[in-house]
């Protein structure tokens, strides 16, 4: 009971940020921002939304390709459009409730296709980790080719472009006070758990031991260079998707692959923040596109057209997938008798 109430409370805390940020990056549009929102939409070329569109929902395929061959590793073989069709579904979820579409997409894969739905738990954490592993290779890339980019960004969140640049704290000395202030959580979480340091030290050894296994584990495929090439596929995408999507307003169609590695970096943080990237990914999308020059009404538009076009995909598809999933069952049922 204590820890369904946790949950609950973990959920509303986080969407209730969720909506905190949205209100954040909207409270203050005036005059001269709604006018630069509406000569930017009035000139956008919404026609674009097809090419992400399909983008996006090759991403998805191109995911539920991967599960599969992961499914495939433990001697099983769903069809490709029952593991499609669940990764639709869970996607759907995760918008209402977060982590539950893992599970949901689980049991529904387990329910048509004959899969234990415990061993399908695992794979899910194993693409978790696979996917950790890739996120941090981005932003090493991003940090790579922009070496201020993320201090940067920090110094964004604190400061209105314009402030004076004396008056401005050091993206660094911020860094400095968000490490303290992490360290400070562990130690509360020492406190209240009534832990000490090596069960701090156990801690990072369980989740360095996780990503060893999932790296270990894919050694270990029979088809490794085809999920790595999954891998590589999938997250080319959310970059294309971002990349085309400058293309849609005129004030962004002189940004590339560069600012696009921005985009991703922000949007990945800001859709792990809150249920869905409510608020968490406009606002920091916002704040990047800011750091290039990009007027704030402006970047503020293009934070919340691309959120709402992955929202879009999602509704749509999750949609369209649990709809489909039984009908497409019962036809091959069907089928098989005749």
């Amino acid at each position: 009971m204590k820890k369904k109430l946790f949950t609950i409370l973990q959920y509303l805390l986080f969407l209730a940020l969720g909506i905190f940020l949205a209100w954040w990056s909207l409270k203050d549009i005036d005059a001269e921002k709604k006018s630069q929102i509406k000569t930017a939409l009035n000139h956008a070329r919404y026609w674009l939304i097809i090419p992400v569109f399909a983008i996006l929902i090759a991403s998805h395929l191109v995911r539920a390709l991967r599960w599969k061959l992961l499914i495939n590793s433990l001697g099983y073989h769903p069809r490709t459009e029952n593991t499609f069709f669940a990764v639709m579904v869970g996607y759907l979820t995760n918008q209402a409730v977060p982590r539950l579409g893992e599970i949901l997409k689980c049991t529904l894969l387990a329910r048509y296709e004959k899969v234990p739905a415990d061993k399908l738990i695992g794979t899910i954490i194993l693409e978790r980790i696979i996917d950790a592993i890739t996120l941090l290779s981005i932003f090493a890339i991003t940090l790579a080719i922009q070496p201020h980019l993320y201090t940067d960004l920090i110094n964004a969140f604190f400061h209105s472009p314009r402030d004076p640049v004396k008056k401005r704290i050091s993206g660094y000395l911020i860094a400095a006070i968000l490490v303290a202030i992490i360290i400070a959580v562990i130690l509360l979480w020492m406190l209240i758990k009534k832990k000490n340091f090596d069960d701090v030290i156990a801690l990072f050894k369980r989740i360095g031991k996780s990503v060893w296994q999932g790296i270990s584990a894919v050694q270990h495929l029979k088809r490794r260079g085809l999920f790595l090439t999954y891998t590589v596929a999938l997250w080319f995408l959310y970059l294309l998707g971002g990349y085309i999507g400058f293309f849609a307003l005129q004030e962004t169609e002189r940004y590339g692959i560069k600012e696009a590695f921005a985009v991703l970096s922000a949007g990945s943080i800001g859709m792990i923040a809150t249920p869905g990237g409510i608020g968490a990914y406009a606002l920091l999308l916002k704040k990047t596109m800011e750091l290039y020059g990009l007027q704030e009404g402006v970047a503020l538009a293009f934070g919340w057209i691309l959120w709402l076009v992955q929202t879009f995909v999602i509704l749509i598809g999750g949609i369209f997938s649990f709809a489909a999933i039984p009908y497409f069952n019962k036809r091959r049922i069907i089928s098989e008798d005749n």
